[in-house]
């Protein structure tokens, strides 16, 4: 079971993000825990994730939360795929970044 974690600024603009991303994993049998959490709390919560996706608007973030949480993958979430809520593409784009 992977894990994906997303941090935003205060964990709620990816929520629902998390839930497209859920349905898209359940569609394709993807077995998988995916959750949304403030970057305050990207030590607490992501350091046991297989990856962690930031909200475009926390980008300038990765560096500080990849030396928080070293070893798990760090990437910006692209705007596109956040902006249309593609709940599909970007469990696409978790999925590259776990491999």
């Amino acid at each position: 079971m992977k894990k994906i974690i997303l941090l935003c600024a205060a964990g709620m603009s990816t929520s629902m993000l998390v839930k497209k991303m859920q349905e898209a994993a359940a569609a394709e049998s993807f077995e998988c825990e995916i959750a949304a959490y403030p970057t305050a709390e990207a030590k607490d919560k992501a350091s046991d994730a297989d990856v962690i996706l930031l909200g475009p608007q926390v980008r300038f973030a990765k560096a500080k939360v990849q030396s928080a949480c070293p070893g798990i993958p760090v990437e910006a979430i692209d705007m596109k795929l956040y902006g249309r809520m593609d709940g599909k593409g970007v469990l696409e784009a978790a999925k590259k970044l776990i491999a």
